[in-house]
């Protein structure tokens, strides 16, 4: 992406609109004789919105982005983990904010997709520039979702706008007319995107296809759940379900190496290109499972330590997540006569879904990190030079998802961040069926969870209709369940909580660590400090609340200020 606001940037100094062009000020004027005079101008002008995705950190006060680190849509304000201060979000005790940047920058850049669009109505030959219409349509589609994901009713915008005009000082439009012009958006992008990439990290008809089914499968879920709405709920889990067939063709696969085995899971979120990061040697061209990722290079920042952010003890995994872990005969913890119990530090981790010792990890396990013990052989040589965990701190649970093993400087790490990914793609057509027909058959199955579920899991029992009619379990609680582990520290579980209306039971319940009492850790846990419940776990967090107003974000008050007829989201007056 350098590049290309280089290129953008030495365009826009040629014809003496520097700030006009980088400044993100919706007054601003492009230069109506030039800068659109060309389709290379077109499209290097539509370059500057792949920089709009989520990635793992972009800013602490225009959060929305951020997938990794604290913000609207991450883990940090769910209930899966906690950390060292409460998060006040995840407690349910944010307050309206003076001001909010998710809110008004959001609107800068649909400004920008608004105005290549108008630009486009006057170039003598649309076709030429078919794929930055394509592209300012699908994050048109993208920045109006975050807004609805975030506020509920808002502003539709779909030309670019003075900042007096009324329609930005007018009443917020319907949640159902902005969805639908997402959609409508989304579908035309579809129709003009490549069906292979030009090159990596640019949108495509799966890209546009894959989030369809996201933004279809939320609101399809929200107007069920939310507003008992049948009609328009079938409608768009209909929509949801076929744009998710239309990934499904083959093009994209799910991550697996042989030589990495059950860590590939693992080992996926951390490839790079910079220098071998795994003991197969592979790199992100080997990934075919990320549908449009935010791709870094070598020598950039990521604009976050996420190997120190990720690995022990800076993330808290909760005993809820722990527990949501199958066993290996497909059975909850509760359920299944495997299930190791607590005795010790590693008998939970006995027995289980492999995605639970590849994304969290047990004490005494070896490990690796860029702090001077890193591997360097990436064979059984590099254990002469590995740490051994030791999960004695905080809840006791310890994070290593997204945790690198090579030597790298801090923050150079040069991940791809997967902005959309097969499986979760295969997961929401899983849902959308099972939600739209109160049911889903062996075979549609097989062709989406089961894929995801035995990646890593080769041995474990499919999930079937016999399966759950066995043992007693509920269909939409196991499909809940696969995508909550799947997706972990991704950011989907609040927003997923809040479409299913469910954050009022889940949000409010403390968040625990291990089991303490009578366990290996009463006796050599002495330093342990924290208080214990009823049943014998570590409280990492408790009294905490959940409103029905905390499904949505208040709208920042010197927004509402300079609009009265924005209005107030419910519970926020």
């Amino acid at each position: 992406m350098k590049k290309y606001i280089i290129r953008l940037s030495y365009i826009c100094l040629l014809i003496g609109l520097m700030t006009s062009c980088m400044d993100l000020d919706p007054l601003d004027s492009m230069g109506d004789n030039i800068t659109w005079s060309s389709a290379d101008n077109f499209q290097l002008f539509a370059n500057q919105f792949y920089a709009y995705t989520r990635d793992f950190k972009k800013s602490d006060d225009y959060n929305a982005y951020n997938g990794f680190s604290d913000g609207p849509h991450s883990d940090f304000r769910s209930d899966l983990i906690a950390t060292s201060s409460i998060n006040t979000y995840s407690q349910g005790t944010n307050v309206i904010p003076t001001e909010d940047k998710n809110y008004s920058e959001t609107y800068k850049r649909i400004y920008y997709t608004n105005l290549l669009l108008e630009k486009a109505k006057s170039y003598s030959d649309e076709t030429e520039i078919a794929v930055p219409i394509a592209e300012a349509k699908f994050f048109r589609a993208y920045l109006h979702f975050e807004l609805v994901q975030l506020y509920g009713d808002v502003i539709l915008l779909t030309k670019p706008l003075d900042i007096d005009s009324y329609e930005l000082n007018g009443e917020r439009d319907d949640r159902r007319v902005v969805i639908d012009q997402i959609i409508a958006d989304l579908k035309d992008a579809a129709l003009s995107l490549p069906a292979t990439a030009s090159e990596d990290g640019r949108l495509t008809q799966a890209a546009a296809y894959a989030f369809l089914s996201r933004v279809a499968l939320y609101e399809g879920t929200w107007q069920k759940f939310h507003n008992n709405n049948t009609s328009r709920s079938s409608e768009l889990l209909t929509i949801a379900r076929d744009a998710a067939l239309n990934v499904m063709d083959g093009t994209y696969e799910l991550f697996y190496d042989e030589t990495l085995g059950v860590e590939s899971y693992r080992y996926m979120f951390i490839l790079e290109d910079a220098a071998q990061c795994n003991p197969a040697g592979l790199t992100t061209s080997d990934n075919k499972e990320y549908i449009l990722a935010h791709r870094h290079y070598n020598g950039d920042k990521l604009g976050v330590n996420i190997s120190h952010a990720a690995l022990g003890n800076v993330i808290y995994p909760t005993s809820k997540l722990a527990n949501m872990y199958l066993c290996s005969d497909g059975l909850p913890v509760e359920v299944s006569d495997l299930f190791g119990g607590y005795s010790t530090t590693t008998t939970e981790f006995q027995n289980r879904d492999n995605r639970m010792s590849t994304s969290l990890i047990k004490h005494g396990a070896n490990y690796w990190n860029n702090d001077g013990a890193w591997r360097t052989s990436w064979t059984d040589d590099d254990l002469e030079s590995c740490l051994t965990m030791d999960v004695r701190s905080n809840g006791g649970y310890q994070n290593q998802k997204w945790a690198t093993e090579r030597q790298v400087a801090d923050e150079y790490e040069t991940y791809d961040y997967p902005v959309i990914r097969y499986a979760e793609v295969l997961l929401n057509y899983a849902e959308a069926e099972f939600e739209l027909n109160g049911a889903i058959t062996d075979e549609q199955l097989d062709a989406s969870l089961n894929l995801v579920r035995q990646r890593v899991n080769p041995d474990m029992p499919k999930l079937s209709n016999s399966f759950v009619a066995t043992y007693g379990l509920d269909m939409q609680e196991e499909i809940r369940r696969e995508r909550t582990i799947e997706l972990y520290l991704e950011g989907f579980r609040i927003d997923d909580l809040k479409r299913w209306a469910i954050a009022e039971d889940e949000m409010p319940k403390n968040q625990l660590g291990v089991m303490f009492t009578g366990t290996w850790f009463e006796t050599n846990w002495t330093k342990q400090a924290r208080s214990i419940n009823s049943d014998g776990r570590i409280i990492l967090y408790d009294n905490r609340t959940w409103a029905d107003k905390n499904y949505l974000y208040p709208l920042p008050s010197d927004e509402v200020q300079l609009n009265p007829n924005l209005g107030q989201n419910p519970g926020w007056e």
